[in-house]
């Protein structure tokens, strides 16, 4: 159960995903402590686990992403969380801080997605919502076959104009699963998915032009063209396709394989130039699993390998007019990373657990720029030393457990990172690495209705890697001596009440607070000493509180308020984007007929009308830090299911 789990971990069921507009998974996970994901426009988004966004200027970095157990993190570190859309998750599972023991290098942490609800079932999902902003949002979702033979097809495709000048999107997702179970001692899936997206990136304003026009895109500077003139966007598609074999060798010992391909292709028209990204990547990840009962004890342990190799070329132009002109640079770049891990869990009498696990991980990444004669290929190794991680937990009373834990974190760069946008190759940026130290408690009391969670850490981070700009305000990448990291997340839920006779059938409160406290212990540039400054990117105190109500007739409501603190806009805290309150809301009416479902609901995000900017433009030249989030803004959608019995 969670509360004898000895990391800290937030699970998002379909339930807290269903109770927004359907149409992006971030107002959930940003219900969550730790956690906050940011889109400074549609469909570019980030994510931040414990301050792990101080790296990611665009995409995710940092954190390990796994789809249905498939790697869905490439071996240059990048994860294009954006391709999925909102019906490709069922749930998902964050590990916050280094999980090094059974997921390889990371400092941030680890998101488990999972597509599939636990129980399948043969039927038929549609789904159709409109809203603010030309937003449509269409699902189909197909289910055949047999609980031991099936297959599942889901179609997805949302559009928006935008809430903001040159901010339309796209995207189209298309998934295949298949799962065969052979016998009681082998299962077969196969999964493929294909995703086209494309969104315009309008650029971020300074204090000037945000204040003049908050929603206009960036305008001409210099000798940089406009959003509009450069026709700046993202075109992105991905290909991946993937097989898992479970195989039992007996009740105490498995195995789970999954071999994987795929391929991603990334054009990129900017302000500075013309970038076209080619991506082939494959990989593998196999999982043994043994338990043993020692008289009133149990024995877990849990050992495997993970490997990846990727065969990428990033060829950089001259942008006219949204289209490449003079080549500028042309690289391939060969990376490869592989972790061997193995975590040991032995639960004791009298309610004690301890996990010991660790991992050894390497990776290596070689670049040949082809557009510059007899070039030498630039090398480059990172090898973590041992990665260990230790967790003691014990129940005290009753439904109140305890837990402690030691972790080290390792974290080479990125592709991106040592070959960033300004296209100086940068293999002399260090890996960053730590040590997390982890308490907290938990527990469920009034019998299982009231249940929460309190975590504290610490963590000191050596060499941590940061994002910063250059005069052209094109992202690079330097070691910031070191961080201190200290933080507590808390959550609480409460049912209030759950009487099927009654017209108030089930009633839910929960409330979330994540405190940080991140500086920079030791971090002098030049002329510069920001030791002791507030770590941007990173809100102080951030807090959510939500409520849900069902009513016997089958309408329902759910109501969520948001606070963030102001955040840190660089290094040196001279500007500070403001805070802000959020309150979002959703009610709709659920109808269940025989084997047929019906849900139609209604709902409206920022209800305030609150101008904040949902992520900044971290340590930007001239002060573009802005990008104004969507002010008021409603949508409407319906839900048909069918199930067979």
């Amino acid at each position: 159960q969670l509360k004898e789990a000895s990391v800290a971990i937030n699970y998002v069921n379909n339930q807290q995903l269903q109770r927004f507009s359907n149409s992006s998974i971030l107002p959930a996970l940003n219900n969550t402590p730790g956690v906050r994901m940011e889109e400074r426009s549609p469909g570019s988004y980030r994510l931040n686990l414990r301050g792990s966004t101080l790296r990611s200027p665009f995409g995710v970095r940092n954190v390990k992403v796994y789809w249905d157990g498939i790697p869905f993190t490439d071996p240059g570190g990048g994860t294009y969380l954006n391709q999925l859309s909102f019906y490709n998750f069922n749930s998902l599972e964050i590990i916050k801080g280094p999980g090094g023991s059974l997921y390889g290098a990371g400092t941030g942490g680890v998101i488990l997605i999972h597509s599939q609800p636990e129980k399948w079932q043969q039927g038929l999902d549609v789904n159709y919502l409109g809203g603010s902003f030309g937003l449509q949002n269409i699902n189909i979702k197909v289910q055949a076959g047999q609980e031991d033979r099936n297959t599942t097809i889901n179609y997805a495709h949302l559009n928006s104009d935008g809430y903001r000048d040159h901010t339309a999107m796209r995207r189209d997702v298309i998934t295949w699963q298949s799962k065969i179970k052979s016998s009681e001692k082998q299962q077969l899936s196969a999964s493929l998915l294909y995703g086209d997206l494309y969104y315009q990136t309008p650029g971020a304003l300074n204090k000037n032009e945000f204040t003049a026009n908050p929603k206009s895109a960036r305008p001409a500077a210099g000798a940089f063209p406009s959003a509009d003139a450069a026709k700046a966007a993202i075109y992105q598609k991905t290909f991946l396709a993937g097989i898992t074999n479970d195989y039992n060798f007996s009740d105490a010992f498995q195995n789970t394989t999954t071999l994987y391909g795929a391929f991603s292709q990334i054009k990129n028209p900017t302000f500075r130039n013309y970038e076209r990204r080619m991506e082939p990547h494959f990989g593998g990840r196999s999982v043994f699993r043994w338990n043993k009962p020692i008289n009133s004890s149990m024995l877990r342990i849990i050992g495997g390998i993970e490997a990846q190799k990727g065969f990428f070329n990033t060829k950089t132009f001259k942008n006219k007019l949204g289209n490449p002109d003079t080549l500028l640079t042309d690289d391939d770049i060969n990376t490869y990373t592989y972790s061997v891990f193995a975590q040991a869990d032995l639960h004791l009498a009298h309610d004690w657990n301890i996990t010991a696990g660790v991992s050894v991980n390497s990776s290596s990444i070689e670049i040949t720029r082809l557009s510059v004669a007899s070039f030498v290929p630039v090398k480059r190794k990172y090898n973590s030393e041992w990665a260990p991680r230790i967790a003691i937990s014990k129940r005290i009373v009753q439904n109140l457990w305890l837990y402690a834990s030691v972790s080290r974190g390792f974290s080479p760069p990125t592709t991106q990172e040592i070959l960033p946008s300004t296209s100086v190759i940068s293999t002399g940026l260090q890996a960053e690495h730590g040590i997390n130290y982890e308490a907290g408690v938990k527990s469920s009391w009034l019998q299982q209705r009231l249940y929460v969670e309190v975590n504290a850490f610490y963590y000191q981070l050596k060499n941590a890697i940061v994002q910063r700009k250059d005069a052209s305000n094109a992202d690079y990448f330097d070691n910031a001596g070191s961080t201190k990291q200290r933080g507590i997340e808390s959550q609480a839920a409460y049912q209030l009440f759950e009487k099927q006779n009654s017209f108030l059938r089930y009633g839910r409160i929960s409330i979330s607070h994540t405190l940080n406290n991140f500086k920079y212990n030791d971090f002098k540039q030049a002329a510069n000493d920001y030791s002791g400054k507030q770590l941007p990117s990173v809100a102080k105190n951030s807090f959510t509180a939500s409520l849900d109500i069902v009513t016997k007739p089958g309408i329902y409501a759910n109501l969520t308020y948001f606070y963030s603190d102001p955040i840190a806009l660089n290094d040196a805290n001279t500007d500070f984007a403001s805070s802000y309150n959020l309150l979002g809301a959703r009610i709709g009416w659920r109808k269940k007929i025989k084997s047929i479902a019906l849900d139609l609901f209604a709902g409206g995000d920022n209800l305030f009308d609150v101008q904040y900017s949902l992520g900044n433009d971290i340590n930007a030249a001239g002060g573009r830090y802005y990008n104004i989030a969507a002010g008021s803004n409603y949508y409407a959608g319906v839900s048909f299911q069918w199930a067979k019995k």
